[in-house]
């Protein structure tokens, strides 16, 4: 995006080159996403205390880390497409989004078929994917409005509208399974939609964007440019080293 026009309902698509501010911003969220899922395999090995990540800093930590991915999702939903749809790309996007979503279900059923991953942070960028589209090319202070309207949602409805634990994903159900990572639509639609309304409101190629892609900075953000690929591998990659290390010693 170079510039806002129309009170900024619509946005260029800015895609043709990377947005290596983004891409950072990515790396960073893996960076924390690793280290907080390094102390959770480490509590599962008892290595921690139990229930040490899911208590004071760390809950909050891990609140953070989530609202980062969300945010950053929203953000290149509109970075990548403007505020008209590219119908092939957004599909090709959600379809490897939606494989890995089933990917990480299956696995984790496989390892612990009683708190299995049946809502995590994938699907509910998948979710969100899927209500983004509708709302592309709302103008900014519409989605700010929606955001704050799911958050007064998730503070005054809670999750006393369904009973079915069916409807758990939608926030708003009563009946929720265990799960090793649960996130659901309500509250986690809103960070989302605020970075739609951002991306939307500030120019996606400022000071950051004007970037040159050196080396370092083309290293550096590597991880950013294969998020997908990064957040699929990292917890085979720590499990087995942790493993490793609590073996030898």
């Amino acid at each position: 995006m170079t510039s806002l026009a129309d009170h900024n309902t619509h946005v260029s698509p800015v895609s043709a080159k990377r947005l290596l501010w983004l891409d950072a911003s990515r790396t960073v969220a893996l960076l924390a996403m690793v280290v907080f899922h390094f102390a959770r395999d480490l509590e599962f090995f008892g290595v921690l205390p139990s229930g040490v990540t899911l208590t004071a800093g760390w809950a909050v930590f891990a609140r953070v880390i989530a609202g980062s991915f969300l945010f950053l999702s929203g953000v290149s939903l509109i970075v990548a497409h403007g505020s008209s749809l590219r119908p092939h790309a957004w599909a090709r996007r959600l379809m490897m989004l939606v494989l890995a979503a089933l990917l990480v279900s299956m696995g984790t059923y496989v390892a612990f078929p009683q708190s299995y991953v049946y809502f995590g942070i994938l699907h509910v960028i998948v979710a969100c994917s899927l209500i983004g589209v509708l709302v592309i090319g709302a103008p900014a202070w519409v989605l700010i409005v929606s955001a704050c309207l799911v958050f007064v949602a998730d503070a005054y409805l809670g999750r006393q509208v369904f009973a079915s634990s069916w409807l758990a994903w939608t926030g708003l159900g009563s009946t929720v399974r265990p799960s090793l990572d649960f996130l659901p639509l309500v509250p986690w639609l809103a960070p989302f939609l605020m970075g739609m309304a951002f991306a939307k409101l500030v120019p996606m190629r400022g000071v950051f964007g004007t970037m040159q892609a050196k080396r370092l900075i083309t290293a550096v953000t590597w991880p950013g440019r294969n998020s997908l690929a990064v957040y699929l591998c990292h917890q085979p990659v720590l499990l087995a080293t942790i493993w490793v290390g609590t073996t030898i010693i």
